[in-house]
């Protein structure tokens, strides 16, 4: 392997007769002058006699095709391979052509490739086209994980991509991009093993009730079991907000999520919301000026005056005038609106209990994942980040002052379908906390890891602090661009973006200086969602067809003129509740299907066994 063509300081072109190159392949270019510089393989090319010599684009052109005469190449006969490698660190000359090139050992590269130990690191995946040093490989990196590809799982053969989170107090934040099928939700769930395994306190938002990890994936003998290191919860049956501990800014956040105020709503909310306030306090409340403004102020004084009421309706009445002398001014449809969105979070159970167990699942450093309709969990994520995010600030700022305070530990915060809580171009009741750990989360010890299909919609403040961010196949031309101008892929990296295979990924992360290339590890467990929906409409079928047959069996040879007398017994057997015309078509169905048998006799029509 050999330079050729006209080199620059900071690319280099390399031909071999026998050697075809591979994306992101790492070469040494033995030239001595500039300290054996160290590249990768950008774009590849191979070149032979069926290729007319009139093609003079990409990597071929009059140059190169010149220098590989020069130094014995036979263009007319030979198979050239030939690979544009860009250097690593930027040369102070340009490279000597004709200079020799080789695979560099694992101590060359160690550098570039591993920045954290297994065991204080989150283990990916494998940097892609590394297996060339797999024999330089230390023990200590050998052997951690399984990786499937073509469908089958094999054993490591490369280099470890060991992502060092303790950097993140320096770099915070990591983005999480790829559409639908690129393999980013698995990418996210290898990423909540590690940091189950590394015992980070996490908090999981999981709109896709995905995020569970009991079962085991197969194919990978033993694996680890997160049993005890993280908790799952729903919204309204495990936790929710309290209530009497919100503020009037926390209860305008929350009633705004479930539908959009307007400006009369907000100064309703401001008006009649009292601090510690509980949910039936405020509620009642809302409900009593509602009905007292329906009926009027006039009506209400004329049947207080009136007497002649029971100590019930005495309060009740009285209740409303003070309310109208209060707020009597405010608009009906305004209070109404008000009542109709807190009515909506009380259904949906947000009220009816509190944090307590995630704060609880925080302190022993578990991963605990919130479950609940999207909007419900925008609802809720924008009080529990900002109480969890509060606890730990006032930690730290405590500290900081020498005062004594509760500890409360670094956490970090995930989110799949991320522009959906803080979307570009509009507000979301938690946009405004999850922008403040953005850009100050990292002097207090809580970090973001956002996914999303569409990084174009995510809010640009945010985007620009991820800085790490993992990029699946991608194929939208806007958020290619988005990416492009967020990251430091090169052209030729952004043109493959919607070609890559489901679970490759590149990784552009301040933490490692540059970008790249890795193929995601097998996780450890499997989403629920694995089971292909044909092949569930498949097994349903059967087990439909199991179920219709045991409940006719016990009356089989079964006549067509007996079946009304048995249909009560057969529909009890197989929970159907069919009429006799039903009943035929299906075991017409059966028999087609060779699960049943039809006989004619002169005097019935039979239904047998096969």
């Amino acid at each position: 392997m050999q330079i050729v063509g006209v080199t620059t300081q900071h690319e280099v072109y390399v031909a071999s007769k026998t050697h075809k190159f591979r994306m992101n392949e790492m070469f040494v270019i033995e030239d001595q002058q500039l300290n054996e510089p160290k590249g990768e393989v950008v774009e590849t090319f191979s070149y032979n006699r069926y290729i007319p010599m009139g093609f003079d684009k990409g990597l071929v052109d009059d140059q190169v095709l010149k220098t590989l005469e020069h130094i014995g190449y036979d263009i007319g006969a030979d198979d050239i391979h030939l690979a544009k490698v860009r250097l690593f660190e930027e040369a102070t000359q340009p490279i000597q052509t004709g200079a020799h090139v080789r695979h560099p050992s694992f101590e060359e590269i160690e550098g570039l490739l591993v920045k954290a130990s297994p065991h204080e690191g989150m283990v990916l995946g494998e940097v892609k086209s590394t297996d060339f040093i797999a024999e330089s490989i230390p023990a200590q990196l050998q052997q951690l994980f399984h990786m499937q590809e073509n469908d089958q799982v094999r054993q490591q053969n490369g280099v470890p991509f060991i992502f060092d989170i303790r950097a993140m107090q320096q770099y915070p934040h990591i983005g999480v991009f790829g559409g639908s099928g690129s393999g980013k939700s698995f990418g996210l769930r290898v990423m909540l093993e590690e940091l189950m395994k590394l015992s980070i306190p996490t908090l999981v938002f999981d709109p896709h009730f995905e995020m569970n990890f009991a079962a085991s994936a197969k194919g990978v003998g033993d694996v680890p079991s997160y049993r005890d290191k993280y908790m799952v919860v729903q919204i309204g049956r495990d936790v929710g907000v309290d209530f009497s501990a919100l503020s009037t800014r926390d209860v305008e956040r929350l009633l705004s999520a479930a539908g959009s105020l307007t400006e009369s709503m907000v100064n309703v909310i401001q008006s009649i919301h009292k601090r510690r306030d509980s949910y039936q306090s405020f509620s009642d409340r809302v409900a009593n000026l509602a009905e007292a403004l329906e009926m009027g102020k006039q009506k209400v004084e004329g049947i207080v005056n009136d007497g002649g009421m029971t100590r019930e309706e005495i309060e009740r009445y009285g209740t409303f005038k003070k309310l109208l002398d209060q707020f009597g001014s405010l608009p009906l449809a305004s209070v109404k609106g008000i009542q109709w969105r807190v009515n909506r979070l009380h259904q949906a159970g947000l009220f009816q209990q509190n944090i307590r167990a995630i704060e609880q699942g925080i302190h022993a450093g578990q991963l605990v994942v919130v479950q609940g309709a999207v909007w419900l969990l925008q609802v809720f994520s924008s009080y529990v980040i900002g109480a969890l995010y509060g606890k730990r600030r006032a930690y730290k700022d405590a500290k900081l002052q020498h005062q004594q305070a509760e500890f409360f530990p670094p956490f970090v915060i995930v989110t799949d379908e991320a522009h959906n809580f803080a979307p570009k171009g509009y507000d979301a009741p938690a946009k405004s906390v999850l922008k403040e750990i953005a850009q100050e989360g990292r002097k207090y010890g809580a970090f973001l890891i956002f996914a999303t299909q569409r990084p174009t919609l995510l809010d640009e403040t945010i985007t620009a602090q991820l800085n790490s961010k993992f990029v699946f196949r991608t194929v939208r031309g806007t958020d290619i661009q988005t990416i492009k101008e967020e990251t430091d892929l090169t052209a030729e990296e952004g043109k493959r973006l919607p070609y890559l295979r489901s679970g490759d990924v590149f990784v552009s992360s301040a933490i490692m200086g540059r970008t790249m290339a890795v193929r995601i590890r097998l996780a450890h467990s499997t989403s629920p969602h694995t089971l292909n929906p044909f092949d569930e409409l498949q097994q349903m079928k059967t087990k439909g067809d199991e179920d219709v047959l045991a409940a006719v069996e016990p009356y089989l040879p079964l006549a067509e003129v007996s079946l009304m007398n048995h249909l009560t017994d057969i529909n009890k057997q197989s929970g159907k509740s069919w009429d006799v015309s039903t009943w035929k078509s299906e075991l017409e169905r059966l028999c087609e299907q060779g699960k049943l048998k039809k006989q004619k006799t002169p005097f019935a029509t039979l239904y047998d066994r096969p």
